[in-house]
């Protein structure tokens, strides 16, 4: 069944300009779809998710990181959550056509103030990183051929790779990679191999 998988960052300290300059640093390592390169969307959240958004801007073609940052930096306040959005390229099987795809997929940033919904950054995390459902990793309901196995298991080397220079480059002293149902990833990845052998 298919899940929201995310990655979870903390980081030693992350007050006042530190969310965006850390916002810039986890940006800068996701490795853009050549489609729609860039960040393409941020938006500022005050307070809580329950009250409306007071900015949101879309980037067509996308920006830089550093740019789409600087749109939010007059708002910057503890208790604000900024959302960043990007694509980077994915192996999609195909619909009706013989060869699997590079195909632009979502990827969410939502770096949380201290003191944003109740201090839910220290459950959930100082930067949360929404990767969609976890479908992209795992293709069950696709045969397993040579040709599925080479790219789902390009797709998760580069899931891998993303969490390592993320947690490198930005500093961060944790990491966690989760789904909503809790299932962890690697064993839905051997459960899935297991089955076709």
């Amino acid at each position: 069944m298919a899940d929201s998988l995310y990655l979870s960052l903390w980081f030693p300290t992350f007050e006042g300009p530190e969310i965006l300059t850390r916002s810039v640093s986890v940006l800068r390592q996701i490795p853009f779809s050549a489609a729609r390169e860039g960040v393409t969307y941020s938006a500022i959240q005050p307070v809580s998710w329950n009250e409306p958004t007071i900015l949101e801007r879309r980037y067509r073609p996308g920006v830089a990181p550093e740019e789409a940052v600087a749109e939010v930096a007059e708002f910057l306040h503890d208790d604000y959550a900024y959302v960043f959005e990007a694509y980077w390229d994915l192996w999609t099987p195909p619909e009706g056509a013989d060869k699997w795809v590079l195909e632009p997929s979502l990827v969410r940033l939502t770096a949380q103030g201290m003191e944003f919904e109740e201090r839910a950054a220290e459950q959930s995390g100082h930067i949360q990183i929404d990767f969609g459902l976890d479908t992209s990793f795992l293709h069950e309901e696709v045969e397993f051929t040579a040709e599925a196995e080479r790219n789902i298991r390009s797709n998760v080397q580069k899931l891998v790779e993303f969490t390592a220079a993320a947690e490198k480059n930005a500093g961060a002293t944790g990491r966690l990679l989760w789904s909503e149902s809790e299932e962890n990833l690697a064993q839905k990845l051997i459960n899935r191999l297991q089955r076709v052998q």
